[in-house]
């Protein structure tokens, strides 16, 4: 896993209370877990819930025996964190049928609206895969390590998630 190679140091410093050494840490992987959050409870929430993982992170920094290994934790607790928030909500987004799908030529925006919309009926532990999987390129043995699962079951939620994609693409098997 690409990206952070110097925070073992700044995870040893945040570790004896420096602040500023946790703050360095939480600029350098901020749109990185903003972007996993966003993935799984969308726009309106990414942000709270990486705030509120990252105040826990802070609370149980002295847990983390290895600073080398504070990336997969942090994004551990964000994946989890953002299935939690999903699943709390997901009672509040009742799912239609999706919209007809946009027009050629139609603006990019509705295109991305798309995306979202078929992203919401995936479960949110797919989410997570196929956002670990598509967005950042790790491997299955990443995405088990980062969300605390076998590589099996991470093959076995991307299988999922890609059959209930091609299920609900126009065209593709619905």
């Amino acid at each position: 896993m690409a990206g952070g190679g110097n925070d073992a140091g700044l995870v040893r410093a945040a570790q004896l209370g420096d602040d500023a050494a946790f703050s360095a840490l939480v600029e350098r992987h901020w749109h990185r877990l903003v972007g996993l959050a966003r993935s799984v409870v969308g726009d309106v929430d990414a942000e709270d819930v990486v705030q509120d993982a990252l105040i826990t992170a802070w609370d149980r920094l002295g847990d983390l025996r290895d600073p080398a290994a504070f990336r997969a934790w942090l994004t551990r607790s964000v994946a989890r964190a953002s299935v939690r928030r999903a699943r709390r909500r997901a009672w509040l987004r009742p799912l239609g049928p999706l919209d007809e799908p946009a027009a050629p030529g139609a603006e990019d925006r509705d295109g991305e609206i798309q995306v979202e919309q078929l992203l919401r009926r995936l479960a949110p532990r797919q989410r997570v895969v196929m956002h670990l999987t598509v967005v950042e390129g790790m491997s299955d043995s990443e995405i088990g390590e980062t969300m605390g699962i076998d590589a099996a079951s991470v093959r076995s939620h991307r299988r999922r998630a890609r059959k209930v994609l091609l299920r609900l693409l126009p065209g593709e098997g619905g």
